[in-house]
Formats: C-alpha cells, structure tokens, sequence
C-alpha cells in the first residue's frame, strides 16, 4: 500500500521549505535592492528545497520496497538482497502505532531486550503501514487473531486473545518533570521571548530602511524576517507544547492492563503488547503519592530494560516502553507480572 511520511519528517521538510523560502526572499533584496551578488543565498534556497524533497519523498519510497516475510522462526524485512532478521523467540515485546489519517492501519515495532550497562542498546524491527497490525502481532505471538481486531478504534480491552481476561488496570495518577521536559520549557520561553524582542528592536530599523527600497522589494524584506521568525516562534510553541501539554495529554490517554497471558499499555493511538513470560521480576519505585512500576524483561541471552526503566535513565521516553508510571499506591499487580518482586529502590521523582 502507498507509504506515507511520518510526522517528524513532514515537518522537516516543512521547515526545510521555510528555510528555501526565506533564503529566496532575502536573495532577491540583495540582488534587486542593493545591487550584489546573491550567488550564496540562491544556492542556500536550492539546497534547502532539495533537502526538503528529499525528506518528503525519498524516506517512504524506500519503505515501499520493504517486504515483510514470517517463517516458523523468523521475521524477516527484505529489500532486494539486504535483509533484517529478527527470531520470533527472541522477541521480548511489541509496540503499534495506529495511523491516525488511515483506519486499520499501522506500524508494528518488535524489540528485543538487552543487556544495560555498556551493552544497553535498542535491537527493533519496524514493519511498516500494515493493514491490521493487531492481527500480524497475534499470528507472530502463536495464537488465533480474534474477530475483534484490525481497527485501532476499538478499545484495546476489546481485543483480547480468546480466553484472555483483564486481572487488573490502572491509569497514571501524575507525570514527571524530569531534564528533558525542563530543558524543552527553558528552551520554548528563551525563543519566544526571543522573537517578541527581535520584532520589537527591528521596528525601528525597518521604519528607517523603507525609503531606501522599492515598495516591492520592501515587502519581500519584511515577508522574509517575518518567515523567519514565524519559524523561531512555532518552534518555541512546539517546545512549549512538548513540556507542558503533551504530558498532561499522554496521562490522560494512558491506560495500563495486565491480564491472565500479557501486560498491556494503550496511550491514543499507541499500543504496547508483553507476554508474561517475558518478565523476569519487578523493580518498585517511590513516587511522591504513587509509584513506578519497572518490568525487567528475560530473553535469550538476555535480561534487561529493553528501552528505559530502572536502569534506562531518569527521562520519561518518547515511546511506550514496559513501565507502570505513576501507578496508585496500594495493592498493586506485582503476583501477576512475575516471579517475584524486587525491593523497592530509591525514590524515582
């Protein structure tokens, strides 16, 4: 089926289409308004539009080479004679990623666990915009894909294996302010308050140069700062967006399950699916008011967090990992998830 492009690389290739813009429009002030040589600046818009439909095409025409086969043993991602494999008993858990523009479609992750320490690393294999990735996930894991399944729009408790039930839920009671969403929120008030000093400090100066240039290319000038700065201002907004409503938003849409064969996590349009005999024990972690919950994960010649958790660093991700994040204080599913709890550590929060 047609590959699309995710969204981080459209709004690449958004702000690569900006950059092109802006150098034009400021090519065209020097060579029309003050009479130089915009050499530097024309090959500066070339190669950002370049870039731009490099990153907007190239990425998904090379994913729509891809061939996905599953053997007895194997999951195998083939383009023409290079080929990723990952053993289907090797693989410690499985992330979904509906699409949210194409119902019952998706990309399924698979990710093996590693060793942490000097050997922590990520080991994944993404198979990209399959058409009911739920279904693909129950036939990699064994088992009859119920009738339920290939729509992201049913609800996750919905889709269960077929005498598979929910022993216990929760949702997160709180987020964390930890480096990262720090850093975003000092970095999103640092470029807005960048721009409204810019825009305020150069009123003046445009004022002064208006009778220098000729109306057209006056508002060329004006058209391209303005482009720019547009730039800077949506960047700080995105940044802001990050550190403080895209938490709050991912609290609310996160759900956690485990129930009598897996360990599951929903949060929108994200699944996170971990058989229970992956689990090697539990690490407990004190919040203020709730606590986290690691899942170590075991695996052939391996025992770890695949991605984050109680050795992964301090950072929330990005991505769904095997972590019950601000879970309620309490009785809590740690008889269910293996075969037996670690003591609590150091506070996590």
């Amino acid at each position: 089926m047609p590959q699309r492009a995710p969204l981080p690389e459209r709004l690449a290739a958004i702000a690569c289409v900006a950059v092109s813009l802006v150098a034009l429009g400021f090519a065209v002030v020097v060579s029309k308004g003050l009479q130089q040589s915009p050499a530097m600046l024309v090959l500066l818009s070339a190669l950002s539009a370049t870039l731009a439909l490099f990153v907007w095409r190239v990425p998904p025409a090379w994913r729509a080479m891809l061939r996905y086969e599953i053997t007895a043993e194997h999951v195998i991602c083939r383009r023409g004679p290079l080929r990723r494999i990952m053993g289907r008993q090797s693989l410690s858990y499985a992330r979904i990623a509906w699409h949210d523009t194409e119902p019952g479609v998706g990309d399924l992750v698979l990710v093996r666990a590693v060793p942490t320490g000097a050997l922590w690393r990520t080991l994944s294999l993404r198979l990209s915009n399959l058409r009911a990735p739920d279904r693909v996930l129950a036939m990699l894991r064994g088992v009859e894909p119920g009738p339920s399944m290939g729509s992201g729009s049913v609800p996750l408790a919905q889709r269960l294996d077929e005498g598979e039930r929910v022993l216990w839920t929760a949702r997160p009671l709180a987020t964390r302010w930890d480096r990262r969403r720090f850093g975003n929120m000092v970095l999103a008030l640092l470029l807005v308050f960048t721009v409204i000093r810019a825009a305020i400090s150069l009123s003046r100066p445009l004022a002064q140069v208006h009778h220098s240039l000729t109306g057209g290319i006056f508002w060329v000038f004006v058209a391209s700062i303005a482009l720019g700065w547009a730039m800077v201002l949506l960047t700080g907004l995105s940044l802001g967006y990050v550190a403080f409503l895209r938490p709050s938003r991912w609290m609310r849409d996160t759900r956690y399950f485990v129930t009598n064969r897996r360990v599951l996590i929903r949060r929108g349009s994200e699944e996170l699916s971990l058989d229970l005999g992956r689990i090697a024990y539990v690490i407990a972690g004190d919040r203020r008011g709730s606590r986290d919950l690691f899942l170590v994960l075991d695996g052939p010649k391996a025992r770890a967090m695949a991605v984050h958790g109680a050795f992964g660093g301090a950072e929330e991700p990005a991505e769904l990992s095997p972590v019950f994040a601000a879970i309620p204080r309490g009785d809590g599913p740690e008889s269910l998830l293996g075969p037996a709890s670690h003591p609590s550590v150091a506070p996590a929060a």
